[in-house]
């Protein structure tokens, strides 16, 4: 069946999640600024103005209630652009902010964006030219996420392959108390060579209760894949209905398809869970890997 189906009124019995959605994958950038945006460049088909008001005019009426921000910039000063913009719409639940652990700037800026509720945590991995796997062995890298951890946020990854779980693991050795989302996991490309390795380092991953996967950048085809199927039955197996939230990945997501075939995708993968597996995939599981209570004033 294809995704958009699954965006019609179910029938009843269907099995089609219809309660509040809560989105944990959003991007956010607006090149209008005088500075520009150093992503996504120009003449990219998504180089426009993505806002708080652009995504909820096209996910509202799937249901979406609330959504996080994720980071689209590596410019210090882009944490706080992000934090005034998603602070008068009361659906933003808050973001997750671009700061390099171990950096000269990075505890201070911890200090300043920890006082704010909005602020869920940093991102670091596979993007704007770092390799976790490196940082990791940097000593003041790992005190850093030491005091992220202290401070109460979340550590998320990007951009997954078997070297960055292999780096994410060893950082949940060393900073057991941080707690790490993975970010796109159906989506990691991973050579046949490398999938054991993988698989076995994300079983160990996995067996850390703090770390969580975020179901994003299902394949379009995972209905008719039995490599993509494989893919998520084994992140459900690993983490479980606990610890696998939903995230959407717009609009970086719409190079692939409209919102409402993304979401479909999800749908689709979460027909035959229970309603309650539905509900924390959907909704309250997010609140548990960002401690953020899905609710503003």
């Amino acid at each position: 069946m294809t995704p958009e189906l699954w965006l019609e009124a179910p029938a009843a019995g269907s099995g089609i999640y219809t309660g509040p959605i809560v989105d944990s994958h959003i991007h956010l950038f607006d090149p209008r600024r005088p500075q520009g945006i150093p992503w996504p460049p120009k003449g990219d088909a998504i180089h426009r103005p993505t806002l708080p008001a652009d995504y909820f005019a096209v996910s509202k009426k799937h249901g979406v209630t609330g959504a996080i921000a994720v980071e689209a910039s590596p410019w210090h000063d882009d944490n706080f652009w992000l934090l005034e913009t998603l602070r008068d719409d009361a659906r933003m639940l808050g973001f997750v902010g671009n700061l390099l652990p171990g950096a000269g700037d990075f505890l201070p800026t911890l200090e300043r964006l920890a006082a704010e509720p909005l602020f869920l945590g940093v991102r670091c991995g596979n993007l704007w030219d770092r390799d976790l796997r490196e940082d990791v062995r940097n000593p003041a890298f790992i005190d850093g996420l030491r005091a992220l951890a202290k401070s109460g946020r979340s550590l998320d990854s990007a951009n997954p392959d078997a070297r960055l779980i292999e780096a994410l693991l060893e950082i949940a050795h060393q900073v057991p108390e941080l707690r790490i989302v993975v970010d796109h996991l159906p989506g990691a490309v991973i050579p046949a060579h490398q999938e054991q390795t993988f698989l076995h380092n994300l079983r160990a991953l996995a067996a850390h209760p703090g770390v969580f996967a975020k179901i994003s950048q299902i394949p379009l085809n995972a209905s008719d894949s039995a490599q993509a199927r494989n893919r998520l039955d084994t992140l459900w197996e690993l983490f479980g209905e606990d610890r696998c939230l939903f995230g959407s990945d717009w609009p970086n997501s719409l190079r692939a398809a409209p919102f409402r075939d993304i979401l479909g995708s999800a749908l689709w993968f979460m027909q035959h869970k229970t309603a309650a597996a539905k509900t924390k995939f959907f909704s309250t599981n997010s609140a548990r890997a960002y401690r953020c209570n899905g609710i503003r004033d």
